[in-house]
């Protein structure tokens, strides 16, 4: 069961999520937050396993509280769900560490799964969000120098990556340790610059290392 932390500034908005995902038997929603702090605050306290964020808060940017909660908890997922889309607001999200993207409106069954796929490791975003970002890395690669290539180890993971396996999985494929997949994903980011894998991604498809 994952346990969900719901944070958005308006309080219609926390409650219809929470009854939707309150029906749903793997999903445990653990508490709701209406501005940046509190959202710090209790995913430090009460340690959900994905955090549902908007963007929209009232006391700071959703992308500074994704940062900070990431900053205390590497290892948290969050999934954005916000009206924004414009590709500032995606890139910054994506950057401070989110491992989802959707937009208010999207389906509740796309919005299940999105959190149903990064509670297990893996990265969603939405078909409309996905296309802005890799447009928008494209332009920001165009201006960067050329990165350290990946090994041929580095490469069987990022494949493995790009098909939503998670490190654990990603072990038992290769027939290696989890620990050393972490290694492996972590020279990775380093290579690609990127922060996340959501990020890692977008980058190594812009650069023809892998095909979604």
């Amino acid at each position: 069961m994952a346990r969900v932390l719901i944070v958005d500034d308006h309080p219609v908005v926390r409650e219809g999520l929470s009854a939707m995902l309150s029906v749903q038997p793997d999903f445990e929603v653990v508490g709701e937050a209406g501005d940046g702090a509190t959202a710090i605050s209790m995913a430090s306290e009460l340690r959900p396993e994905v955090i549902l964020m908007d963007l929209a808060l009232p006391d700071m940017d959703g992308a500074e509280a994704i940062r900070r909660i990431r900053q205390a908890d590497p290892a948290m997922r969050i999934v954005v769900l916000t009206a924004y889309d414009t590709d500032e607001r995606i890139v910054e999200a994506v950057q401070a560490g989110a491992q989802g993207y959707l937009l208010k409106g999207a389906p509740r069954e796309e919005l299940f799964t999105a959190l149903r796929v990064v509670h297990e490791g893996g990265s969603l975003l939405h078909p409309s969000i996905a296309s802005r970002l890799l447009a928008r890395v494209s332009q920001l690669l165009d201006h960067e120098q050329p990165v350290e290539p990946l090994t041929e180890r580095e490469m069987e993971v990022l494949q493995l990556m790009a098909h939503g396996a998670r490190n654990k999985n990603i072990a038992s494929q290769l027939c290696i340790t989890e620990r050393t997949v972490k290694f492996h994903v972590a020279a990775i980011f380093q290579k690609l610059e990127a922060h996340s894998r959501t990020e890692a991604l977008a980058k190594a498809v812009q650069r023809g290392l892998v095909h979604l």
